[in-house]
């Protein structure tokens, strides 16, 4: 199976957000990312329901919803109603993890749990039968553009030994950094998903760096 792309759309230019949505449609790319803070867990603010409802009506394609918030289970239902098809939490945003993994599945969307640079993949065990996606950061959450982490490579490998082992079968997908350098060596280690946002969007070409790493 060929890698899932799933373009950020907080990098996207914001005044012509329709035209890019519709790049993303019109490409290779399998999904929309969007990245969601409020300025408490991470040090930035990003966009709301409103905005997303307006992405929803244009997508035709899978809405990747990444919660950098916290309390994220408060906000479940509502962004089930914004359209919201896999729910991302953060492992350290949650206090009941396991339960807040159940109110996902509960309102029909698929569940993912992400993790910090600083997180052992070994915290997941306990739950790794229950997701479809873990994603791996491979920046520091809260701002786009940032240097990719080296060590994510060995993070990947671990964890998709951990996936074997438990017999599990979500996907693992990778935000932060992601270029077309990396993007090999990341499918190498066991990727099934990259996150790309500065460098599709600020791309000459966005469509065409979507198909390069489509094709990695």
């Amino acid at each position: 199976m060929s890698v899932i792309i799933a373009p950020s759309i907080l990098a996207a230019d914001f005044g012509n957000l329709q035209r890019d949505c519709e790049m993303v449609n019109n490409s290779k790319s399998d999904w929309f990312h969007l990245d969601i803070m409020d300025g408490v867990f991470v040090p930035n603010i990003s966009y709301g329901m409103p905005i997303i409802n307006k992405i929803n009506e244009v997508a035709t394609k899978t809405l990747d919803v990444h919660l950098m918030i916290i309390d994220p289970e408060r906000y479940i239902e509502t962004f089930k109603n914004v359209g919201a098809d896999i729910l991302t939490v953060h492992y350290e945003a949650c206090t009941h993890l396991h339960k807040t993994i159940q109110s996902i599945k509960s309102n029909g969307m698929k569940a993912g749990v992400a993790l910090n640079p600083h997180t052992s993949v070994d915290l997941l065990k306990d739950v790794l039968n229950d997701l479809d996606l873990v994603l791996v950061m491979s920046v520091n959450p809260g701002f786009g553009g940032q240097s990719f982490i080296e060590n994510t490579y060995e993070k990947v490998r671990n964890l998709r030994i951990l996936r074997e082992k438990s017999g599990s079968d979500f996907i693992i997908e990778i935000d932060g950094g992601v270029n077309i350098t990396n993007a090999p060596k990341l499918i190498e280690a066991g990727a099934d998903a990259l996150v790309a946002g500065s460098f599709v969007f600020k791309s000459d070409n966005p469509t065409q760096t979507i198909e390069d790493l489509k094709n990695c």
